[in-house]
Order: C-alpha cells, then sequence, then structure tokens
C-alpha cells in the first residue's frame, strides 16, 4: 500500500491522535439545513465549516445565511468558554471561513479584499478557505500577499479569535513553501479510487496533522476505517469523507451530508476546534 511507505521515521499520527472535520461547503442553509444543524450538534468534532452563498458572500446578506452563521458563532463560545469544558460531551467549537475562489491566481486582489470584507462585516467569519488555490512556485508571492493582507484584515475583526484561520485549498500537495503562507493546506482532494494509493509529500513530515486535511469522496462505508488510517498515516489531522460522489443529480458531492455521519461522528469521538 503506498500510503504506507511515505517517508519519515515514523508518521506523526500513527498513533491515532484527534482527528475533526472540515466542511469544504456544505449546500445553501435553506437548502440543507440538516447539513447544518449538525455542525452545532453537541459533541461534533468540527475544525471549520465553509459558507459560500454565491462563490462568495454574494451582493448582500443572506438572512438564511446570518442565522446558520449566528448558531456556529454561539456553539464555539460555548465550547471555548462553556463552565465544563472538560465534559465529554460538548458543543462543537468549529471556525466558520468564508469562501475566497482565487480561480487558480486568475481573480485580481483587490475583488478577493473586498469579498473578505463583505464576509466579516456580514457574516462575522473566523477566517478563510481559499478555493483552488495556485499550487506552483511562481504563484506563491501572489498568494503570500493575499494571506498577509487576510490575516490583517482578520486581526481587526472581533470576529476571529487568536488572528482567525486561514486554508488553502490546493487539493494536491503544493510547492513546500506554501505552508509558510496559511495555517493549513488542503493536500488532498478527490475521489477514494485515487485516495486509497495516493502518497504523501516527503517535505510535510516537518509539520504536525492541524496543517493537513484531505475531502475524500465516494468512500464506501466498508472502507471508512481504512480511509481514516490512511490520513492519520498521511499526516492529516482534518477530514471530510464521503460515501455520495456526485453523480445522482448532485454535481458537489461534499454538498451533503455523508450517509455514514453518525459513524464517522462516533469514530472520531467529541472534541473542540483546535
Amino acid at each position: 500500500m503506498p500510503y504506507l511507505t511515505a517517508p519519515a521515521d515514523a508518521r506523526r499520527t500513527a498513533g491515532g491522535e484527534q482527528l475533526g472535520f472540515g466542511v469544504p461547503g456544505y449546500a445553501h442553509p435553506l437548502l440543507a439545513p440538516a447539513e447544518w444543524a449538525e455542525l452545532v450538534r453537541p459533541g461534533t468534532p468540527l475544525h471549520w465549516a465553509v459558507l459560500n452563498i454565491a462563490d462568495g458572500p454574494g451582493t448582500r446578506p443572506d438572512p438564511h445565511c446570518l442565522e446558520a452563521a449566528g448558531r456556529l458563532r454561539n456553539a464555539r463560545e460555548r465550547a471555548l468558554h462553556g463552565e465544563a469544558p472538560d465534559d465529554s460531551v460538548r458543543a462543537c467549537g468549529g471556525r466558520l471561513l468564508g469562501h475566497l475562489d482565487l480561480a487558480y491566481g486568475g481573480r485580481p486582489f483587490d475583488e478577493l479584499i473586498a469579498d473578505a470584507r463583505a464576509f466579516i462585516d456580514w457574516y462575522r467569519v473566523g477566517g478563510f478557505y481559499l478555493a483552488r488555490c495556485p499550487a506552483e512556485r511562481a504563484e506563491l508571492p501572489a498568494v503570500r500577499r493575499l494571506t498577509g493582507t487576510l490575516h490583517a484584515l482578520l486581526a481587526e475583526s472581533d470576529s476571529a479569535d487568536d488572528g482567525g484561520r486561514l486554508v488553502l485549498g490546493h487539493g494536491v500537495h503544493p510547492y513546500p513553501g506554501y505552508a509558510e503562507a496559511a495555517d493549513q493546506l488542503v493536500t488532498f482532494q478527490g475521489p477514494w479510487t485515487d485516495y486509497r494509493w495516493s502518497q504523501v509529500a516527503e517535505w510535510t513530515a516537518d509539520y504536525p496533522p492541524e496543517r493537513f486535511a484531505h475531502f475524500v469522496h465516494g468512500v464506501p462505508r466498508t472502507h471508512l476505517v481504512e480511509a481514516m488510517r490512511i490520513a492519520r498515516w498521511q499526516g492529516a489531522g482534518t477530514i471530510f469523507f464521503t460515501d455520495r460522489d456526485g453523480r445522482s443529480g448532485q454535481t458537489d458531492p461534499f454538498a451533503a451530508l455523508p450517509r455514514y455521519w453518525d459513524e464517522i461522528v462516533s469514530r472520531i469521538g467529541p472534541g473542540i476546534s483546535e
């Protein structure tokens, strides 16, 4: 199995450290109320969830998204500052991230910053998910400029604790310098048929699991344990696995809950955002 032969003295998550969920983008809360409700269920090990109205914040505040955002913020406050933070059944502590589409470097800087400001002003997001982020060395300076500005905007807002969180949605292993440009990198996004034979880049062994995320669709229930084992061996601390594959009229397999959601939640166990 290639994923077991990835170079490193010992894979850093081989001991079974805590995994958590990153949700790359559920459907609109009006169309996916069950999905958004699950994010604030006590005990859900949520790291973050992405809010995407119309490939960004939209043109005006959406009341349904405002409500969903408020519930997630309140759940995080309860998790971080509750009276019994060590309770085994606790509220989730996930951040809400705004969706910024970089179009692999094709969108103007000013346009992205305008979208970011709208997300902060309207939905008080605690960070950003930079979808379709470039992965090549040549694009790194532009991405660094963007992430530096986003961190400054988040630091100025009252909605982002600890300076907020930035996640780069490469979907592949990027040039190693990107690891210093954001808080977390998505180094795999794709089907189970590719993931089960995937290999991790050697340079990722220099970083802890919370720096990497894997999103895998089409994972059969019978291979769920194997998929979680791969994530741990490859050093990913944040995951989203689903049995949906986008073929049954659903173009985005990550827009809805996997059919085995309760099982995967129970396997990971209750937790709180880092």
